[in-house]
């Protein structure tokens, strides 16, 4: 059925989710879980399924959005791309307007920007936006893309890094090859300059990710978190994380709407994902059990976790850090990302199938359509290791609570 004005006014967004609604060729309203409402258009160009964003509504009206929708079908009846017909009126626009000539590097970075990182989150754009303003362009930004040499981008990555940023060198290449292979794909360059320059840069240093994989200790860990006399939804968010392998960011913000208790399983959706595919977590009983509680003191507003001074905000990004380390454990004892190498390295130790593991914990997918239609694989099997691990988990608790109310052994 076709969008109308009224109906388009009443609709609302849907807590943790996005939602499409069809207005027919193509053409839909894409609504955020934010409220935010945006005219896009659904095509195929040459076999390849695309997406042109038409623009904002309400600055873009329906009648407005079907008349753009017309007028991207002209060209593909003509054999034009309209995204590709849109991006290069923007260039040549922004050329008139700065003088940044439409096959310079930065005119094809921007594209590149503007065409391929819409879903990237907020923070990750700005960081590569940063990335590209600071470090790239004023180097070469101006120079015709095809003219750019690797030893230009390589003086780039070695400024970077011999300020002590090795990760950030190897992304200034990368970036950099990503958009020499937009520029060779829309003909605006015949080579990757970027595409061998790796190995000339130093290894990036591995982060340590501190970790409790000792199980005596583990044991105690648990019941120093079950014993944490803080802010209520933060203790359960302390006692769940061991549970559930889920990125600190990822439980701190979930979402009530998110949760089936009674078939004892927690949807994401691929908005909040770092990876940006769904993830399925089977809940453990004991997982159910906190979560059952938690909601009679928080199940009333969106956010399982709400801050203290906001229940409209979840808890802030370092307030369970900031609890393991009242419970004295430092920075190179345990860190948040700790959890999932504590599970990862118990479980591969116990002899669960490795790709269970590596689902569970949600790791980049290399297709990534294999990934958006893969995130309930191997679902029955998790389910079961999820419960066993929990299990477990629970035994070494118990145990390290025996050991430290057994009396003390007398000396010989």
């Amino acid at each position: 059925m076709k969008l109308t004005d009224t109906n388009i006014r009443s609709l609302k967004p849907t807590p943790g989710k996005t939602k499409k609604h069809a207005d027919g060729w193509g053409l839909f309203l894409y609504v955020l879980e934010t409220g935010t409402k945006s005219w896009r258009f659904a095509y195929r160009f040459h076999g390849k399924q695309k997406l042109l964003v038409i623009g904002p509504y309400p600055l873009i009206g329906l009648s407005e959005a079907r008349e753009r929708r017309d007028a991207a079908r002209k060209l593909l009846l003509d054999g034009i791309d309209p995204g590709a017909e849109k991006q290069a009126k923007k260039a040549a626009a922004r050329a008139e307007a700065t003088g940044i000539h439409p096959n310079s590097f930065e005119a094809l970075a921007r594209e590149w920007y503007d065409t391929k990182t819409e879903n990237y989150t907020t923070k990750h754009r700005a960081k590569i936006m940063y990335r590209l303003e600071k470090l790239l362009f004023p180097v070469f930004g101006r120079k015709p893309i095809g003219d750019v040499e690797a030893q230009e981008v390589l003086a780039v990555a070695r400024a970077a890094e011999k300020r002590g940023h090795r990760e950030t060198a190897h992304r200034l290449v990368q970036l950099t090859g990503q958009i020499f292979r937009f520029a060779i794909a829309s003909g605006k360059a015949r080579y990757n300059v970027a595409g061998d320059l790796k190995d000339a840069l130093k290894p990036v240093n591995q982060r340590h990710r501190a970790a409790i994989t000792d199980t005596r200790k583990i044991g105690i860990l648990l019941l120093a978190l079950d014993d944490y006399p803080g802010h209520y939804p933060v203790i359960c968010a302390l006692r769940i994380m061991p549970y559930v392998f889920v990125r600190s960011g990822e439980l701190r913000c979930a979402v009530w709407d998110e949760f089936d208790l009674d078939h004892m399983e927690w949807r994401i959706p691929a908005e909040r994902m770092k990876m940006r595919s769904p993830h399925v977590v089977p809940l453990a009983r004991q997982v159910v059990e906190i979560l059952q509680d938690l909601k009679l003191y928080t199940g009333s507003g969106r956010y399982l976790f709400p801050s203290t001074s906001s229940r409209g905000r979840p808890i802030s990004d370092m307030a369970m850090l900031t609890a393991i380390r009242r419970l004295g454990y430092g920075k190179e004892e345990l860190s948040m990302h700790g959890f999932r190498s504590m599970a990862s390295t118990l479980l591969n130790e116990q002899g669960y199938n490795r790709d269970w593991i590596e689902r569970q914990l949600a790791h980049s997918e290399r297709d990534g359509v294999r990934a958006a239609y893969n995130y309930a694989e191997y679902l029955p099997q998790r389910r079961r290791m999820m419960q066993e691990y929990a299990d477990y988990l629970t035994e070494l608790k118990e145990k390290a609570r025996q050991e430290m109310s057994a009396p003390p052994v007398a000396p010989a």
